[in-house]
Parts: C-alpha cells; structure tokens; sequence
C-alpha cells in the first residue's frame, strides 16, 4: 500500500507554494467531495498565536472527562503527520490509522484531479472528511496559519470561535503589527455564532478583535478580563463569569501562562453550550491535560541518560518572542526554588525573530548552544543562532546536535546539575521527542 507520507510527497507538486493563503482551492475541492465540511459535529475553531494547541488541550481533557467524544485538529505536528488527526472515541480519542488517512488522501487527490492546491489545503480536506465520516459530539479544529484566509475556515457557522493571545509571527503572510495580525485572526468570527476572545497581552491586539467581532455581529461576544476572568489564588485557579465561579485545580501543564490557556479554554466550552458539565468534568480535564512538546519534563528516553546526573531537561517548540516570554518567566519560577543554572540548546528557523526571543533569557541563561535542525532547509545555521545570542549578552556556543549538547555539559563546572531548555522550534521539538524514543500518544 502507497504510504501517506509518499503521498503527501506527491501533493507537494501541485502547487508551487508552501503556503498561499486562499480559500478558493479548498472550497472548490470540498464541493467536488460532497461538501463534508457540512456533514461535521459541533465545531469550535481556535486561532492566536500563542495557546492555541494548549487551549484545545484543556477543553478535549475536559469534554472527553464528561464522556463525550471528541474529533481534534492541530498543526504542525510533532514526529508523524497523523498526529494533526485524532479521532474521538468514547473513553479517549485516538490517532488516525495510516490506512484511513491513505484512503482519504487517495479521495482528495483522485477529485482534486491534478488542479493547483497546497499540501496543506487537500490534507485538511482529506481530515474534514474523515470527521465528517465518524461520529463525534464536537471537533476541536485550530486553524493553521492566519485565520481570514486559513484552510480551516471554511466553516459557516462553528458553535464558537476562540482567539488565543497575540502577538508577533508570520510577518511575511500576517503583516508586521499588531493590528494586522489580529484582524487576520478575527477572520473566524462569524454572524450570530459566538466569539471568545482570550486575555490579551496588547491592548491594540485586544481592541482590533473586539471591533472586529462586533462588527460582523459576532453572539454573544465574551473577552477575557470582562465578561470572563481567570486567576491564580492559593495555588488553584478561580474562573469566574456571569454563569458562577470554578475553584478548580492548578492546571497539568505548566507556566503561568497556561493559566489563561486554561480559563479560555472553560470560557469556550461554556460558551458553546457545554456549561452543563459537572465541576469534576473541569477539574479532571485540567488536571489530565497533556500537550506533547510545551514545556514537557523529559525523564524517560534516550537523551536525559546522556546529559549529566540530577540534570532536568525540558522541551518547548516555543519560538516567537512572546513564545520565549513566558518560557523565561516559567524557568525564572523554577529558579526561584534551586540554584541550578539554566542552560538553553536552541535551533531556530530564519524566518523567526531569534534576536526578540532570545532578550527575554538576557540574565536568566547561564549558557545557550545553538544546534542545527535536521531537515529544514529554512533553519538558520548554528553558528548565526549563537552569533544572535550573543548580540543579546548571552555567552554562547555551538554543537552539531541536541545529543552532542547535552553530552557536552559534563565539562562544565557548575555548583550545582544544570536545568536544560532545549527551544526555539516545533521542528526542533519533533526531532528531539524522535532522537529520545517518546512519541507523542
């Protein structure tokens, strides 16, 4: 049987762009199969920049803890394409089969006939149709890139739309500031479907959904701060709005960030109808969340065996300067209770801001080591990763992998096992999660 991977090889061929924002091509396509986008359960659509995956985290662990069963589309993946396609079943979802994604694939390309469209656009088709052909009581779909033009939105009317806090990345599709960036986003909004809008960073980012929203009619319109707030109190979080209170457990997944991940993941949830849940379904979902790849402890596997004794190893795709916020503030909480000194292996691709990221470890890293990133083509190399590290006053070095990195610590002398954050890259993030034996599951 042909493999998925050999056909998304051949999918690269029909366009000459990775990306090229437009919904035209998968309108077309899905009309040509039926039109499977309006054959779906229930869907809440996530877009931002930072939080979507996390949000959509909190709110699958909390409707599969109320036994229901959920469909969950996410981008990129980590290790294996099938990943982005987790199929809902009573109990707990599972990753699609390779046979099921083939034949779906196969459909697409058989309709599609050789007509221009993006890997990007004819595998969310090929993933619409498959949810669209097992039943599901929702489908938690992220949308890939922007939100205005992205494949994914191509859903009329979605039981809510959530955007995650903004901030800057993918310039060159999104435009340069803030407002730009978020009217692409607010593009999910749709008329008298409604709107959740998550705690903002930036007030201009804030004040272009609102409008935004309103304007499209957007029903009801819930903003984090407002009409729904979330807070950390005692070492619980406290969700509150016009429904009650939640006085619920610390969530699973840790920062200080995913604390507004969380609470805006319970403000979708509600807003979508599913308010109905018993406490314990949102404090069990809290508490059961997992989220490959963000912040993840790494004590199993190949690669903490190579680094030094009683050394802590975590890992993050974080890679835009908001993304290396709240990971520096989330290590700075960990330093505040030990001495271990913090050290970052970093690969980064050229289209990041490296020099932004990288000022919010400035007097927080001990030491950064630049890698390269196996396989992409678009990754800077590591001797210009380290070179922008250091233009920040970060002392820095150079390796050719994350396993020679990590191998290299043994010749420091530190008073105390470093805590290593390896960063910078979903892709980096996949390639390390493959080389240490832990899969996503």
């Amino acid at each position: 049987m042909e493999s998925s991977d050999a056909l998304i090889a051949r999918f690269l061929a029909l366009h000459p762009k990775t990306i090229d924002l437009s919904l035209g091509r998968i309108q077309r396509l899905l009309a040509q199969l039926g039109h499977p986008e309006r054959r779906l359960p229930p869907v809440i659509h996530v877009a931002g920049t930072n939080g979507k995956g996390s949000t959509i985290a909190f709110m699958r662990a909390i409707l599969e803890s109320a036994g229901l069963a959920v469909h969950v589309y996410t981008s990129p993946h980590l290790v294996r394409f099938h990943e982005r396609i987790r199929l809902g079943r009573f109990g707990g979802g599972r990753y699609v089969s390779e046979e099921r994604l083939v034949e779906a694939f196969r459909r697409c390309e058989a309709v599609n006939a050789g007509e221009p469209i993006t890997v990007f656009e004819i595998t969310t088709a090929a993933a619409l149709l498959i949810f669209s052909e097992e039943p599901a009581d929702v489908l938690l779909l992220e949308v890939g890139l922007g939100g205005r033009f992205d494949a994914t939105n191509v859903v009329d009317r979605p039981a809510a739309a959530v955007v995650t806090p903004i901030g800057h990345d993918h310039a060159e599709y999104l435009g340069t500031t803030l407002q730009a960036i978020a009217g692409e986003k607010a593009g999910i909004f749709k008329r008298g479907c409604p709107a959740v809008i998550a705690p903002q960073d930036y007030l201009e980012a804030d004040q272009t959904l609102r409008d935004a929203a309103e304007r499209i009619g957007a029903s009801p319109l819930l903003v984090g701060q407002q009409d729904f707030s979330v807070h950390e109190e005692g070492g619980r979080l406290v969700y509150q709005d016009e429904k009650g209170l939640l006085d619920l457990p610390r969530p699973k997944l840790i920062g200080r960030h995913q604390f507004t991940n969380a609470g805006t993941a319970v403000a979708a949830l509600r807003a979508a109808g599913f308010e109905q849940f018993e406490t314990q379904a949102f404090e069990a979902g809290l508490t059961r969340a997992e989220w490959p790849g963000r912040l993840q402890r790494l004590n199993r596997g190949r690669l903490p065996a190579i680094a030094p004794e009683g050394c802590e190893l975590w890992l993050d795709g974080g890679h835009n300067p908001d993304g290396g916020r709240v990971l520096a503030a989330a290590m700075a909480d960990r330093s505040e209770r030990s001495d271990a000194p913090l050290v970052l292996i970093t690969g980064m691709l050229g289209t990041k801001d490296s020099q932004a990221f990288f000022k919010n470890f400035s007097g927080l890293a001990r030491e950064v080591i630049a890698v390269p990133i196996a396989g992409q083509i678009a990754a800077r190399p590591a001797d210009e990763v380290a070179a922008i590290a250091g233009s920040v006053g970060l002392t820095t070095s150079t390796a050719p992998s994350v396993e020679s990195a990590l191998a290299s610590l043994h010749n420091y002398v530190w008073d105390h096992p470093p805590r290593v954050l390896i960063c910078g890259s979903l892709y980096l993030a996949g390639e390390v999660l493959a080389a240490n034996g832990t899969l996503p599951e």
